[in-house]
């Protein structure tokens, strides 16, 4: 299952970004604190509890100019892989996420609308942080 973000433009350059998103640390600021619980981080990797206590786990898994990429850890439900795709855009830079996931049928239906929104919400809540 793949699915995109919206786009949103940050007033931030690319690295700046990167930079920013390379520290899991950061992610716990791009969440919807109402709907997380036991975040915990380093800088390589965090996991979290979404509604309906699911644990997400993140790790980085590397960069490049444009992209970063980060990967599902041990505690995940299911294997995937998050992509922010970044590109130079009038006032900062354009970015979304874009997530790759090995999920079933059945899960696909459960999962789809609150990960778009969750994905959703981290893009705008990263345009904010850069004002």
């Amino acid at each position: 299952m793949e699915l995109n973000s919206n786009k949103v433009i940050v007033a931030a350059t690319k690295a700046e970004i990167i930079s920013y998103l390379s520290n899991a640390e950061n992610v716990w600021d791009l969440l919807p604190q109402d709907k997380v619980s036991d975040f915990k981080a380093t800088t390589e990797q965090c996991s979290f509890k979404v509604q309906g206590g699911i644990t997400i786990s993140l790790v980085e898994n590397g960069s490049t100019a444009d992209e970063l990429y980060l990967k599902s850890g041990e505690k995940s439900p299911f294997p995937f892989k998050l992509t922010v795709k970044l590109s130079e855009a009038e006032g900062g830079t354009e970015g979304y996420i874009h997530f790759d996931g090995e999920v079933n049928m059945f899960l696909k239906m459960m999962v789809e609308k609150p990960l778009t929104a969750l994905f959703n919400y981290m893009s705008e809540k990263l345009k904010v942080k850069f004002g």
